[in-house]
């Protein structure tokens, strides 16, 4: 891909968002309209800003780089982040707009009375939060990266000072009217390229993916190393360039034998065409014909792997807290659902496309194996099988919706941030304390990112997912759904769910990977969170919440039976 073109693509979709923002700006007065909008938007308009906020860099990079290397196991990622909108239509969407809170942990104290039930929900709201936008940032410094050559800290700064002046110059007012834009932008960056990549594809032949052959290059390529990286020949290959292999410095042909080998940084290696892609440590053993088949990817993605991404991202959406606040923007809880249903519909259109990326790139970007940078595969592969300008200016569309991806999520969440941070942490209340916390709501995630290895962002954002099933789901579920439970039982249940899943994401994201049990841990957490929670709620009856009976009639009852609850400032 063109750099020139890839940053132009860039800064159009910044000053754009920008410039959208600035709309949101002039209607954006009260403090009503900073954390909620008011709550005077539409379900289309919503639904279309769901979509933006929700259509993450796990969404737009991730999925594709994990189906690329691991095959369509990985589907139910898309699969889950879609179907999570089911559950919580069908559990959480209405009563939760009737609550009439904020902010998440406004509900929790709204529903238990208690301030300590709500000082763990904002806890582990700004722990979920700050997880999901690592990955953010992270998929922006590889985006800025992959076209330009910059370290990855320069793209998360882009990302966290665009965001951070659109969030403090409008509130959720003006980041509605962004994201709204921002999906429908998404839509059409990841779709328009993959008509002219199946068409491209055709006329090369269309080659078979399901070979029983390993990936191999499909043309001389030269493959650069930014950091160390350890990989696994399954089979020799020649090649030839320059750097340090095995220790040993290369300038000239050599051969690399079957095995492990560790290849420095800043070396440049050529392979010839035809030879087979050495592989990352992390990405398992397949020829195309056990890559395409589910449950034959290699022993790192077992059964016990497949179950608990299922249960993170099917329950883990309506414990998100940038997802839930959306719910507080509609009119009424008939707005929410319908606003949940749009909601689907979208998500199910935009995720038809990563896979194909995926396989595709199996054909034309095999060398990603070999650095670990399988994400990158949406914004190389335009460029790589289409030639000449057409195939510069796709990738630069994709770029920019990549951009426009990683400025979205992350504008929602700050939203959802600064909110837990000025009304639950620093006390400030009105637009100045929305202001400040939302500067200080992205200084923590921006300094983690120089601590983050090359974990798959798809990876990163199910940990978020995993903790938020663990911990906010049970709250929410059981908290509308059951009159039993007891503010002692809340806050035992969130932290019995929330606290490993957390560790657990905390340690594989420092060990760049880890333990399937760690990595995956929402098959035990999330169990763990809903049977603590109950559990101790029947052993200690007395903790009952006066008025629950009322609280429940507001959370259920139809608004045109006069039952609204009043909005809490």
């Amino acid at each position: 891909m063109s750099s020139t073109y890839g940053i132009i693509a860039v800064l159009a979709v910044a000053f754009g968002t920008m410039l959208v923002g600035t709309y949101g700006l002039r209607v954006s007065r009260t403090t009503s309209d900073f954390f909620v909008a008011s709550r005077t938007v539409s379900p289309w308009w919503n639904a279309s800003a769901i979509g933006g906020e929700y259509l993450s860099a796990a969404s737009f990079v991730g999925i594709a780089g994990l189906i690329f290397a691991h095959g369509p196991d990985m589907l139910w990622f898309p699969v889950g982040y879609t179907a999570g909108y089911l559950v919580l239509l069908a559990l959480v969407a209405a009563p939760l707009r009737r609550s009439g809170a904020y902010t998440l942990p406004d509900f929790a104290e709204a529903r238990f009375g208690s301030t300590v039930v709500r000082a763990v929900a904002s806890v582990l709201a700004l722990g979920i939060g700050w997880l999901y936008l690592l990955p953010q940032l992270q998929g922006a410094g590889l985006t800025l990266h992959t076209l330009t050559g910059a370290p990855d800290w320069v793209g998360a700064l882009v990302v966290a000072v665009v965001v951070t002046a659109n969030v403090i110059s409008g509130g959720m007012r003006s980041i509605t009217f962004v994201q709204a834009f921002q999906y429908w932008l998404k839509l059409t960056a990841i779709t328009v390229p993959v008509v002219f990549l199946v068409m491209a594809w055709q006329a090369h032949g269309a080659r078979d993916l399901t070979g029983p052959e390993l990936p191999v290059f499909d043309r001389e390529t030269t493959v650069g190393f930014d950091s160390d990286t350890s990989v696994h020949v399954d089979r020799p290959v020649v090649f030839h360039g320059t750097g340090v292999v095995d220790g040993e410095r290369v300038d000239g042909p050599r051969e690399l034998r079957d095995g492990d080998h560790t290849i420095a940084s800043g070396s440049r290696l050529v392979f010839p065409e035809g030879a087979t892609v050495p592989r990352v440590s992390s990405i398992p053993y397949n020829t195309n014909e056990t890559w395409a088949l589910p449950l034959r990817g290699g022993e790192s993605f077992p059964l016990y792997g497949v179950y608990s991404l299922i249960i993170a991202t099917f329950l883990g959406t309506m414990g998100l807290p940038h997802v839930i606040v959306r719910f507080y923007t509609n009119p009424n809880g008939r707005a929410a659902r319908r606003t949940t249903l749009i909601v689907l519909g979208l998500l199910g259109v935009f995720y038809l496309m990563p896979p194909i990326y995926g396989a595709l790139g199996r054909l034309y970007t095999p060398e990603l194996l070999m650095t670990g940078d399988t994400d990158a595969v949406v914004l190389v592969l335009p460029s790589r099988m289409v030639d000449g300008l057409g195939g510069q200016l796709l990738g630069a569309l994709v770029a920019g919706g990549a951009f426009a991806a990683f400025l979205s999520t992350s504008s929602g969440l700050m939203v959802s941030l600064a909110g837990v941070l000025s009304r639950d942490v620093l006390r400030l209340r009105g637009v100045r304390g929305f202001r400040v916390s939302t500067v200080l709501g992205v200084l923590v995630p921006l300094g983690m990112t120089l601590l983050v290895g090359k974990v798959p962002v798809a990876d990163m954002v199910g940990l978020a997912f995993a903790v938020a099933a663990s911990s906010l789901c049970p709250l929410l579920v059981l908290g509308i759904w059951s009159t039993r439970i007891t503010t002692v039982g809340a806050v035992a249940g969130m932290l019995a769910g929330g606290v490993p899943a957390l560790v657990a994401g905390l340690v594989t994201i420092s060990a760049g990977g880890g333990n399937v049990f760690l990595a995956r841990p929402a098959a035990w957490t999330v169990p763990l969170g809903f049977i603590v929670m109950y559990v101790v709620s029947l052993l200690t009856p007395r903790k009952v919440p006066p008025g629950v009976n009322h609280v429940m009639v507001r959370l259920h009852a139809p608004e045109n039976l006069g039952l609204r609850s009043q909005d809490r400032m």
